[in-house]
């Protein structure tokens, strides 16, 4: 089973408020979608950069592409 990491990317003053609340709405589209998430969260690169992430069957990786766009991915092999 081949997994892959979903990535949106925040950046600014507020990006660690708009990382939580874009997680948040991710986990309703998943609900909503009844599809696999594996795991997902927010992280903190600086004061400046956060990112939520969600990780994904990679079979479903066109799916998630053209519903949610993310930002960039990571193969997780």
């Amino acid at each position: 089973m081949k997994k892959i990491k979903l990535i949106w990317d925040f950046r600014g003053p507020l990006s660690q408020k708009t990382a939580q609340h874009h997680h948040k709405h991710l986990e309703e589209f998943f609900k909503f979608e009844n599809k696999k998430l594996f795991e997902h969260g927010t992280k903190s690169l600086s004061d400046i950069h956060n990112y939520t992430y969600a990780i994904v069957l990679k079979e479903d990786l066109e799916f998630f592409k053209a519903k949610l766009k993310p930002h960039r991915g990571q193969s997780l092999e």
